[in-house]
């Protein structure tokens, strides 16, 4: 290595995935046997399931999750949210934020190592297939099926991700579309077709080739550790009382009075924990961003703490405040004040719910010209209609004016909505001046449906003229 080189290497490593000349270090990480990785495992194939099998459940006759973007709504455990329910939808986010908030500051990050896409796809999926074409790390064989182990682990990562891409596109177009274009030519549906080709691409990318990068460096989560976790979040810990000083040791080690020992650690430092774990670090350098709390480590240094006769929990789930030997905290702010919003949101998100018509009425002004006077000293403002229908069945609409009298809509047709479906009539409502003062006057519509299960009465602000010129 040249001067230069060594005058700009940095005195510590700042990435577990980087060397010290800022190359990319490879990590191929040991599988470490052990309870946490049998019930991840589990959790991680019903996930799995789950996600396959979400897009054809149906609930109460609707899918039970379908995020039709294009025509903008979202089908939600049966509940259809529409354009109109932008409220709704913002109240739900902040519940999504605040759970997520509450989780991380009880139990640190045990979405990234247990349910997180990310990590159920890679540890559970591409890294067996990988394990299983060309071996374990440490045993990797080169010739392995006649030397095509490598083609054939990319092969069926290309199978796994076209699968996974049609799968998820199948929450934005529904089962029923996606089963048609998959027997069809990609030139009957090339936006789809692109869809699915750059998803499966992006996958690739990501599980062939950035791998535990997403989780050290893209994901932003690992970054908001600072704010959402405390002394007392559940984190993966090292507890280096009991640790330190690190060195090798028999399996017992009987005293003798004749020989002077340096009394050790429990740490026999054999490194397992660092061998084992996806993203390269070394937990018993304290907690870092790319530790995702997967307890991979924890498994590794029970099996080397069993082996050497030592009490299990040298790494293990726990916090910062305990290991350092103060008793926890159960109680604390944020404990408090995450469950009290989020308690509220969900109170508001239910009564709005709750409380939605049976269809969503807008009044829009029209563009262009604001007003105009008639001869018959009467005022036309221009305005848009909107008529969301939110229940099931079709109905149709009637718009009437009940105030100021002599007011009216010139020339309304009654509108047909379909169900769950939005329609839009340009309108013309005519007033006379009379009603205006200081060129405003309010007029009352009401807006009825067939049914009689719909009735809005709505106050629009109309504008006019201050004064009226005669001729």
């Amino acid at each position: 290595m040249s001067e230069d080189v060594q005058n700009l290497a940095p005195e510590e490593r700042v990435l577990s995935t980087l060397n010290e000349d800022g190359s990319r270090r490879w990590l191929n990480p040991k599988l470490s046997k052990g309870k946490f990785l049998s019930a991840r495992r589990i959790v991680a194939y019903i996930l799995i399931v789950i996600f396959s099998a979400i897009p054809w459940i149906e609930f109460a006759g609707k899918p039970l999750v379908f995020l039709d973007v294009v025509h903008r709504e979202f089908t939600i455990l049966g509940k259809t949210f529409l354009p109109t329910d932008t409220l709704l939808l913002a109240i739900l986010l902040i519940i999504i934020f605040i759970s997520v908030f509450l989780i991380t500051a009880l139990f640190g990050r045990i979405w990234c190592g247990w349910a997180c896409p990310q990590t159920v796809y890679m540890e559970f999926l591409y890294r067996p297939i990988e394990r299983f074409f060309v071996g374990a790390p440490g045993k990797r064989k080169t010739k392995r099926f006649f030397g095509l182990g490598k083609f054939l682990q990319y092969a069926t990562y290309l199978v796994i991700s076209v699968h996974l891409s049609q799968t998820f596109l199948s929450y934005f177009v529904g089962v029923e579309n996606l089963k048609q274009w998959i027997f069809h030519s990609p030139a009957d549906h090339p936006a789809a077709f692109l869809i699915v080709a750059t998803t499966t691409g992006l996958m690739m990318l990501d599980f062939a080739y950035l791998r535990e990068q997403v989780c050290c460096v893209m994901c932003p989560y690992a970054r908001m550790q600072s704010a959402l976790l405390d002394q007392d979040s559940m984190i993966v810990t090292y507890d280096k009382k009991r640790g330190e000083p690190r060195g090798k040791k028999k399996r017992k080690q009987e005293p003798d009075s004749s020989i002077s020992l340096p009394v050790l650690g429990d740490c026999i430092d054999c490194t397992m924990c660092v061998q084992t774990c996806p993203t390269g670090i070394d937990i018993r350098e304290g907690l870092q961003l790319e530790c995702i709390g997967c307890a991979q480590c924890v498994d590794a240094c029970n099996t080397v703490m069993e082996k050497i006769g030592r009490p299990l929990g040298l790494i293990r789930y726990s916090s910062e405040r305990v290991v350092q030997g103060s008793k926890p905290q159960l109680l604390r702010p944020r404990i408090i004040i995450y469950p009290l919003i989020l308690i509220g949101a969900i109170i508001a998100f239910v009564f709005l719910l709750s409380a939605k018509p049976t269809a969503d009425v807008q009044f829009i002004r029209g563009q262009g010209q604001i007003f105009n006077a008639l001869d018959s000293k009467e005022v036309t403002n221009q305005v848009r209609m909107t008529i969301a229908n939110r229940t099931e069945e079709s109905a149709i609409y009637t718009a009437t004016v009940t105030d100021p009298p002599g007011a009216r809509i010139n020339a309304f047709t009654p509108m047909e909505v379909e169900p769950t479906a939005m329609e839009s009539q340009n309108i013309l409502l005519i007033v006379p001046f009379s009603a205006f003062e200081n060129g405003k006057a309010p007029v009352t519509i009401k807006v009825t449906d067939d049914q009689g299960n719909f009735e809005l009465v709505h106050t629009y602000k109309m504008l006019g003229p201050m004064t009226w010129k005669k001729d």
